[in-house]
């Protein structure tokens, strides 16, 4: 089943449940992806639809915005907010491939070095390419850069 698929039909079983919560997160999730859709309708005519590397990357959009929202209010202090926001970051993510570990990360990070041959600080936009492709979803990029950086002036 693809992605959108499992979303729409996750959000017929929440209203079946009665599941409010869930219900929320899953039309924000739909109402993105329509947002997302119209944009690109207006941009290219032809456009066939999203692919599912494009829902992957809404929703790890979404986790990021909801992300920093956890850390503004619990650093203001609203913690019952905090706490909802990270409710939705739960069901959200669950739609999002498994996220690598680590150890996981250095793996790709010296596998795409060594498949591009990178050997300098000015190849790492080469090697962050290269893992947005493979690994679009799984890691976050914000935090792979530094680790790039270190392999390869190390």
């Amino acid at each position: 089943m693809q992605l959108r698929e499992r979303i729409q039909a996750d959000t017929k079983e929440a209203m079946k449940a009665r599941d409010s919560a869930r219900l929320s997160v899953l039309r924000l999730i739909s109402a993105a992806i329509k947002d997302r859709e119209i944009a690109a309708r207006s941009e290219n005519a032809e456009h066939a639809g999203l692919s599912d590397a494009d829902l992957i990357a809404i929703l790890s959009k979404m986790v990021k915005q909801r992300q920093e929202s956890t850390r503004a209010y619990e650093e203001g202090g609203r913690l019952e907010l905090a706490r909802k926001e990270e409710a939705e970051i739960a069901v959200i993510q669950g739609y999002l491939p498994r996220q690598l570990d680590e150890a996981e990360i250095r793996a790709a990070i010296d596998e795409a070095v060594a498949r591009l041959g990178a050997s300098s600080v000015r190849d790492m936009g080469r090697v962050m390419g290269e893992l947005r492709g493979r690994y679009a979803g799984q890691m976050d990029f914000g935090a792979v850069g530094p680790i790039i950086k270190e392999r390869l002036m190390g």
